[in-house]
């Protein structure tokens, strides 16, 4: 009886159109082949398995179909099939990372200067290039100055900031991104369905979350759970095979903390301990819950109509403010991260817990001293704006508290600003979970949402900041992210107009202000400072100050 074939070979994509995600990269090197714009070294850089390899074995294919140059490579003559079956001999794949010596490079790169044997180019493949020796490198930069035109070289890497610069400068650059957890479960899916085997979609997505943008990581864990199922991929089963806390006990927890219900928190931590349940790893999919009511806040379309837990997501999207939502996920995450300073994990759990019900804005009440800006999270203890004293002329002293932890206090109905209006999303909420930076970022937080139906998101763009609109590549690019967070085409259009309503970047302004203000009353009220300018006439340099 024959071996049966892993899923993560069986479903290797084997050209372009099969791909999940990475369309910025396919669409660039599809038009490079045809229009024959070809470059002698590429390289593909991004963590592992999200098809840094896979591409580079298509566009071998692409570069030696007995078709010709072509960005749909038959997949039947006999290059093509020889390049799936490995065993082309002008496709040359090596492992940096067992071959590192300068010796392995000098000969790879003698071999480079013969002509192919029988495809058009010798393609070269080395994959974790950034763990080669110095010479290595320093060997193929003559060939990648002057390489042999039926040579081409594609460097595959996971840290790209270990690959020399003049090794970089020679190469076209392209950054796999991480697939997001949506498009993953629909191939997942689909890979079920043509295998035949009965699933649960809350089953399947669970494995998506879990492989953290990873292709391959996910089919192995699929592989893992059909085994381990017996043929059948069922949630309950999949938790138990990788260690996943039960979501009931999570969705109790943030009931129980709505109610601002301190022994029952502690009494549903306790339950799980007596489970011998892994408190990271709660806290890790407390956060991922936690983003999910979020994104039922912002976008509730985003939240399918047949998820099993769609009902529970609205009811809580409804019980919190967007900014208890917000504060929550930041206590989980930073708990996360702290876990391990904590004497053991069920106090590191059961703190970041109390953490969320100390710091749970009172709900109605008089109103706080000093009030918060919509975007600030909130706080159950403001702090009051204390006038420090001046200190004796002539002397000064660099407080040793340069930066000072920052509270925030909730004005009573800030909330409503996070509220989507008319049905539409939050656009400063929505920017907060997209892949963003740099000049698409500035565009994005200069926009104010205007409208969004049938997969069209319209922003409004105020005159003062039209030059980042024409910024093609920017647009582009927050197209791409929005594209990417809702796993579905985003068609993007930006008009020029009055912005009624702030803008993120002016909210964060803001929102940094009263950071700041709050931080500078923080250290003027500190003992030690008070201490120091009393006794010692020190005076307090203010702009020494950072909020944290």
């Amino acid at each position: 009886m024959s071996a049966t074939t892993v899923l993560a070979r069986k479903w290797r994509p084997k050209s372009f159109a099969q791909l999940a995600g990475q369309e910025h990269v396919v669409r660039a090197l599809s038009n490079a082949l045809m229009q024959n714009r070809l470059h002698h070294a590429y390289l593909f850089t991004g963590t592992r398995g999200v098809g840094k390899t896979t591409i580079a074995r298509i566009f071998a294919k692409s570069l030696n179909c007995l078709t010709g140059i072509t960005a749909t490579p038959c997949g039947e003559c006999s290059a093509c099939r020889e390049i799936d079956n490995g065993r082309f001999v002008d496709l040359i794949e090596l492992d940096a990372a067992s071959n590192t010596q300068v010796d392995n490079m000098r000969e790879l790169l003698e071999s480079a200067l013969y002509a192919p044997t029988s495809g058009r180019f010798k393609v070269y493949i080395i994959d974790e290039v950034h763990m080669l020796s110095k010479s290595a490198f320093n060997a193929m930069l003559k060939t990648l100055e002057e390489p042999p035109g039926h040579v081409k070289f594609i460097l595959a890497t996971t840290d790209p900031q270990k690959i020399p610069v003049t090794v970089l400068s020679r190469c076209l650059q392209f950054n796999l991104k991480q697939l997001p957890p949506a498009l993953i479960a629909a191939h997942l899916q689909q890979v079920l369905e043509q295998e035949q085997i009965s699933f649960e979609p809350a089953a399947v997505n669970l494995i998506a979350r879990v492989a953290q943008g990873s292709m391959r990581d996910a089919l192995s864990l699929l592989d893992q759970a059909i085994a381990f199922s017996a043929g059948k991929v069922e949630e309950a089963t999949v938790r138990t095979m990788l260690g996943a806390i039960d979501q009931g006990y999570l969705f109790d927890l943030l009931v129980t903390l709505r109610a601002q219900d301190g022994a029952a928190l502690l009494a549903i931590a306790d339950n799980m301990a007596a489970r011998s349940l892994a408190f990271d790893a709660a806290l890790q999919e407390l956060a991922v819950l936690l983003h999910r009511i979020a994104l039922a806040q912002t976008v509730p379309q985003a939240i399918a109509d047949d998820e099993p837990e769609r009902e529970r997501l609205l009811e809580l999207a409804q019980a919190f403010t967007p900014e208890e939502v917000q504060l929550f996920y930041q206590i989980a995450i930073h708990g996360r991260d702290e876990i391990d300073l904590a004497p053991d994990e069920y106090a590191g759990f059961t703190m970041a817990l109390l953490r969320m019900l100390a710091f749970a804005p009172a709900r109605g009440g008089s109103q706080p001293a000093m009030v918060a800006p919509a975007s600030a999270q909130p706080s159950a203890r403001p702090v009051a704006a204390i006038a420090g004293k001046a200190a004796p002329a002539g002397k000064s002293v660099v407080t040793p508290a340069a930066s000072a932890p920052v509270n925030h206090a909730p004005e009573d109905g800030a909330s409503d600003s996070k509220t989507a209006s008319a049905g539409q999303p939050d656009w400063g909420v929505l920017l907060t979970q997209l892949n963003v930076q740099g000049m698409a970022q500035q565009l994005a937080k200069n926009c104010v949402l205007q409208s969004f139906l049938d997969g069209r998101i319209t922003l409004c763009l105020s005159q003062e900041h039209k030059h980042l609109q024409a910024n093609r590549m920017a647009t582009e690019k927050l197209q791409a992210a929005l594209g990417d967070y809702f796993a579905k085409p985003i068609k993007l259009n930006i008009v020029l107009g009055k912005t009624e309503s702030a803008t993120p970047a002016v909210v964060e302004q803001q929102a940094k202000q009263f950071r700041q203000q709050l931080a500078n009353d923080s250290i003027a009220q500190d003992d030690f400072v008070r201490e120091a300018q009393a006794e010692l006439g020190a005076s307090l340099i203010t702009e020494s100050i950072k909020p944290i």
